[in-house]
């Protein structure tokens, strides 16, 4: 079993829980990592044996692209995703950053992570 991590995937979206979060939008980070069992694209060199990293970061993208009130929504929807259209994934850790997030003070950024096994 191995592990393909994609890391700073960055985003504009539009995730908040007020209106004006969701109107003006802001700057996100996405990292992933799944579990799968690589071997065989390792020996034959070939992608048909492994995890395509552009089929995770498409459903990250679509993800991203769709408002969401809160991150721990974003994070399940696209766990969930994730196992249900990669077989091959035996689990899948996501955690989306949120920078400058409006709590009344600074704060760089908020995270939400979510790990999941099939």
């Amino acid at each position: 079993m191995g592990e393909i991590s994609l890391k700073g995937l960055k985003f504009k979206a539009y995730h908040g829980y007020y209106d004006e979060e969701r109107q003006l939008g802001n700057t996100f980070e996405v990292d992933i990592t799944i579990k799968t069992d690589f071997y065989k694209a390792a020996i034959n060199d070939e992608l048909a044996g492994t995890v395509d990293y552009e089929k995770l970061y498409a459903i990250i993208k679509d993800e991203m692209a769709t408002p969401s009130k809160l991150l721990e929504h974003v994070v399940q929807k696209i766990v969930d995703r994730v196992l249900q259209e990669i077989h091959a994934v035996q689990s899948v850790k996501v955690e989306l950053s949120k920078f400058n997030p409006p709590i009344g003070g600074e704060c760089d950024r908020a995270v939400v992570s979510l790990v999941k096994e099939r």
